[in-house]
């Protein structure tokens, strides 16, 4: 398991951007491919975004799509998530997760496939 710390979130309007960042400390980040989950009230956590070991593989579903934009920076271990043109649906709080794995270009959408968890960062589009 690797140790994840997200940042970024906030109060914005609607239209507005936010980026989000997941720092995996330890200098192990490449070891895992990483996903953005997020769980609105009373909902069920839903997938937002993924990125591959490689950082050449994405997938996005289709609420988020042309909206969100996952990277990841292997000098810094940092995963971000760039949030454009957000919507009061997209309010929730945001998790990042990894999942260690020898496939270079392997994603993931459910949260049952990953084993380490941030702690979240709150996420509020007023509209």
């Amino acid at each position: 398991q690797v140790q994840l710390v997200e940042s970024g979130g906030g109060l914005v309007q609607t239209g507005a951007s936010l980026t989000l960042s997941c720092e995996a400390p330890g200098g192990t980040s490449y070891l895992y491919a990483f996903s953005w989950f997020r769980q609105g009230p009373e909902k069920e956590r839903e997938f937002v975004a993924a990125i591959s070991r490689s950082g050449t593989r994405f997938d996005y579903p289709d609420s988020v799509k042309d909206r969100f934009d996952i990277s990841r920076d292997s000098a810094s271990n940092t995963i971000k998530l760039k949030m454009d043109a957000l919507r009061p649906s997209d309010t929730a709080v945001y998790y990042c997760a990894a999942k260690r794995t020898t496939n270079w270009f392997e994603t993931g959408r459910s949260p049952a496939d990953f084993d380490s968890w941030g702690r979240g960062t709150q996420v509020t589009v007023s509209s």
